[in-house]
Formats: C-alpha cells, sequence, structure tokens
C-alpha cells in the first residue's frame, strides 16, 4: 500500500526511470523517491535510495539532499524525517511536471486531410529547440508573455549565455508583438530567473524554479495551439460555459473546506508541552489543559478536522495523536531567515516577529518565563488566563493568514509579505469578499489596524466600498470619506447584509 500515490489517484513512480533527466534535481528526485516510499522518510534513508537508484554515491547524496532545502513545499519535516503533505497546493503541479498525471479529457480527432504531418510534441524534461521557437512564434502575438519567459526560452534553446541584442532581435525576426527590451528592467532582481553575467549577457539563472518549467510549457501549449485547426477550437459560448462550471466547482470546494471544524493548540513548552491552550474556531471556545487534564487532549482532537498549531507535527507526535485523514495547518513562520544585504547579514524570522507585522500585536505570546513560573509554582490560575491569550494571538495570526493570503513581516525598513502556506487559494477570504461586493454591490464591513478583540471582534468595523480598478485587476477598497484603505491592514473582513 502506497499512502501517498493512493491519496492522489496515481501509479506509484520509480527512481531509476528519471536516472538520465538532466533536469529532475536533488529536490526532484527526493520528492520522487517519497512518492516512491509512499511515507516518510530521513535523509539518510533517501541518500541511500539514491545510491541503489544510481543517482550517486551515499556521501554525495546526502550532502546534496543537505544542501537543497528539503523542507520545501510539498515536502515538511517532521523531526528528523521528510514527508510529502499531498494535499498541498504545489503537490499537483509537481505532478503534472513530473508528467505522473496527464489529461484525461477526449478531443475529436481531426480528419486526414486536417491532420498535419508534423513531430510530436516534446517532453518537458527536453530542452527548447529553436524549431520549436520558429513555430510556435510564427507572428503569434506574445505580449502577455513576461520579458523573463521569452527571453528563457531563447536562453533554453541556445543552451547557453546571449547577449542582450541577440536575443530581442531572434524574437523580433519571429514575432514583433512581445515586450522585450535590451535593457530589461526585471532582471536586475534577485529573483529573476535570468541572470546578468559580468560580461553582460544573459543567462539562466534557475533550471528548478517556476519560472523555467513554466516557460517550457507556455511554448510547446502555444504550438498544440498552432496546429490544432479550426475546426477543432473550443468556440467562445463553450468556453464560457466551462468557465461557470469551474466556478461552480470552485465553489463547492470553497463550501466543503467551510464546513471543516478547525482547532487553533498553543503548547508550552514548546518542546515537551506539559499545558496546553485549545481553540475551537467555529464556536470561538478555548479550553486549557493542565496537569492530569493533559492526558485528555488527545481524544478531545478527534472533534475536529483541521489542526494548526507551531510545529504541529511534532507536537501531535508527542501527544500521541494520529493525525491521519485531518488537514494540518503549520503555523511556524513559513520562512526561517530573510537576507538583509550583499554581506550575508541574515534576520531570523519567529512567529512573534510576523504576528506584530501582520496583527499588531507587540508582544505576541507575552513573556513565556512566567509560564514556567506558574506551572512551577501550580498557580492554575494564572496559567490559564496566560494560555488563552497566547493562543488568541496565534488565532488572529491564522486568520489573518486565511483573510489574505499570505503574512505580513515588517522590521526596520523591510515590509512585505510572505505566502501563508495554511491558506489554500480558494479559501482566501478578502479577494472572494470583493468579488460578491462587486458583483451583488453590497458594501463590506472591516476591521483596520491590530487584531479584533476577542469578546466583541467588530466593534470596531467600518464601512467600506469596493472601486472596480480598470488598470488592474486588483480592487481598491474605499472609506466613506473616499479614503482608499491598504489592504494589508484589514484583520477582519464580511459583506454587510441589508436589512429585509
Amino acid at each position: 500500500m502506497n499512502a501517498y500515490c493512493d491519496a492522489l489517484g496515481i501509479e506509484a513512480p520509480r527512481l531509476e526511470s528519471f536516472h538520465s533527466n538532466r533536469e529532475a534535481n536533488t529536490y526532484t528526485r527526493l520528492i520522487l523517491a517519497l512518492l516512491e516510499r509512499g511515507g516518510p522518510m530521513t535523509l539518510v534513508e533517501v541518500a541511500d535510495r539514491f545510491e541503489e537508484a544510481g543517482v550517486a554515491f551515499l556521501d554525495r547524496a546526502l550532502l546534496s539532499l543537505q544542501r537543497c532545502k528539503p523542507g520545501r513545499a510539498p515536502v515538511v519535516r517532521d523531526g528528523e524525517r521528510y514527508e510529502l503533505d499531498v494535499r498541498d497546493r504545489e503537490m499537483e503541479s509537481w505532478l503534472w511536471r513530473l508528467g505522473l498525471r496527464t489529461s484525461t479529457a477526449a478531443t475529436p480527432a481531426p480528419s486526414a486531410a486536417e491532420r498535419p504531418e508534423t513531430p510530436p510534441l516534446r517532453n518537458l524534461s527536453e530542452p527548447i529547440l529553436i524549431e520549436e521557437l520558429d513555430e510556435a512564434w510564427n507572428e503569434t502575438d506574445i505580449s502577455s508573455w513576461s520579458a523573463q519567459r521569452v527571453a528563457l526560452a531563447v536562453l533554453d534553446a541556445h543552451s547557453g549565455p546571449l547577449a542582450p541584442p541577440d536575443v530581442v532581435q531572434f524574437v523580433s525576426a519571429r514575432t514583433t508583438l512581445h515586450r522585450l527590451r535590451v535593457d530589461e528592467p526585471s532582471f536586475q532582481k534577485r529573483s529573476s530567473g535570468v541572470a546578468i553575467l559580468a560580461d553582460g549577457t544573459w543567462s539562466i539563472a534557475d533550471r528548478s524554479g517556476d519560472p523555467f518549467w513554466s516557460m517550457r510549457t507556455a511554448v510547446r501549449a502555444l504550438i498544440e495551439k498552432n496546429r490544432k485547426p479550426a475546426s477543432q477550437r473550443r468556440a467562445p459560448e463553450d468556453i464560457e460555459e466551462s468557465l461557470r462550471n469551474l466556478e461552480a466547482k470552485f465553489e463547492t470546494e470553497r463550501l466543503e473546506r467551510a464546513k471543516i471544524r478547525r482547532a487553533i493548540l498553543y503548547a508550552y513548552p514548546r518542546t515537551k508541552p506539559r499545558c496546553l491552550a485549545l481553540l475551537d474556531v467555529a464556536a470561538r471556545a478555548i479550553e486549557t489543559f493542565i496537569g492530569a487534564e493533559f492526558d485528555r487532549v488527545p481524544a478531545r482532537l478527534q472533534d475536529f478536522d483541521g489542526i494548526g498549531a507551531m510545529e504541529v507535527r511534532p507536537l501531535l507526535r508527542t501527544l500521541g495523536f494520529d493525525h491521519a485523514e485531518r488537514l494540518l495547518f503549520e503555523l511556524g513562520p513559513p520562512r526561517k531567515t530573510k537576507q538583509l544585504d550583499k554581506g550575508g547579514r541574515k534576520l531570523t524570522i519567529t512567529n512573534e516577529l510576523l504576528i506584530f507585522g501582520s496583527c499588531g500585536i507587540s508582544r505576541a505570546f507575552g513573556d513565556e518565563s512566567k509560564l514556567a513560573e506558574y506551572l512551577s509554582t501550580g498557580e492554575d490560575t494564572k496559567l490559564r488566563r496566560r494560555l488563552e491569550s497566547s493562543v488568541k494571538h496565534l488565532y488572529a495570526f491564522y486568520e489573518y493568514g486565511r483573510l489574505h493570503g499570505y503574512v505580513r513581516l515588517r522590521w526596520g525598513f523591510l515590509d512585505e509579505t510572505i505566502t501563508a502556506p495554511w491558506c489554500a487559494p480558494l479559501e482566501t477570504v478578502l479577494p472572494e469578499l470583493k468579488k460578491q461586493a462587486l458583483k451583488s454591490g453590497a458594501a463590506l464591513e472591516v476591521v483596520v489596524g491590530s487584531a479584533p478583540g476577542w469578546s466583541d471582534p467588530w466593534s470596531r468595523a467600518i464601512v467600506v466600498h469596493v472601486n472596480r480598478n480598470a488598470r488592474s485587476w486588483h480592487n481598491n477598497l474605499l472609506a466613506s470619506d473616499g479614503v482608499p484603505i491598504d489592504d494589508r491592514l484589514i484583520q477582519a473582513a464580511r459583506l454587510v447584509v441589508p436589512p429585509p
């Protein structure tokens, strides 16, 4: 039995079948090894499997695994073991990327007269060919493509660095409808998929990242589209119907996820907990477990379908709770560090820092030494009050992430957002509320500034209106006096339902 592949509905892969795939880097092979095993593995076990499959010798494989940031989604770390989160938003894209998920949609076969003699589309693992770009960009409008995607395609086809004028000239010779420039400013950014070398030439910075793989997908999808005869292309009304069906499917999934009963846990000490606070999200009720009560936590958790906590997997393992078939929300920092400058200075990202940046709570969790004091002296009343306060802080952080799909990092000159891994795209609340408000003409009630109070969360709410921005996809929120409100400041939001 393979738990991962059974849950994903795929056949278990064999690591050996990807041995000759140049694009299968260490992290990719780590995912394959976990899919093949169907359960958690230590890095030593993965390295041993690499050696058995002929990928690399044990010591080099282990070193490579340690350096590849193995704890990135959809892989999660639980102590010394690494496992796959099959519910993670990245998992499905990895299955397509690895060729483990294929389309099953049936398309009508073209007639013999319509069937051109064309070579089959190449696999995503194979580099782009110049002939493919000739076919894809034959006076085709690619102005919607980013400059990065266009440049990556040319560099991939030439298998090496090129001078910027040569890249632009290559593209312009095939289509004039593009946005690439010789002095492309976006390539100066550290996060760019195109690197500018010391001699000024452009080169591919990262062949394992999403921009590179999405480029290959886009090029071959465009070739497939250009090859399709007009008789096979879908009518506009069919496309509109598919979009309506897709939206209905998304709405059904949103409603299903809204039914999930969730619990937020705060435990102390974090490594070997002796007391715990449990917040029932639906009931807005808090329970504390101290001393002999602590043994009742696993039985209480049986009532929930989703559980969130900092280092949630180690915590549940310590509690002896089997979390199979349940959603887990890791509320620890989505990133551990942030590089501050080229000199290598790094900022350690903590929950306290993110909760302050997101929710405006300046001393999240308070002084944890007080918890130790109350625990040792048996002052249960004060201990319960402190646990309740801490789990409220964690809940505010969780709700901010659900509302926006990200959390906010503010420190000194830094003010940026980090994706909240516990929030699925379909669950992000604020964009959906904006869409509903625009469609119905209703207003929104929002809490701005710091996290809402616990006893009366809407006491500071103000009424705002959604203003459609004609120049971008982003819809603005305007207060009653017409002043725009920064989305990042919003802590809670709901539709204003007019009285009957």
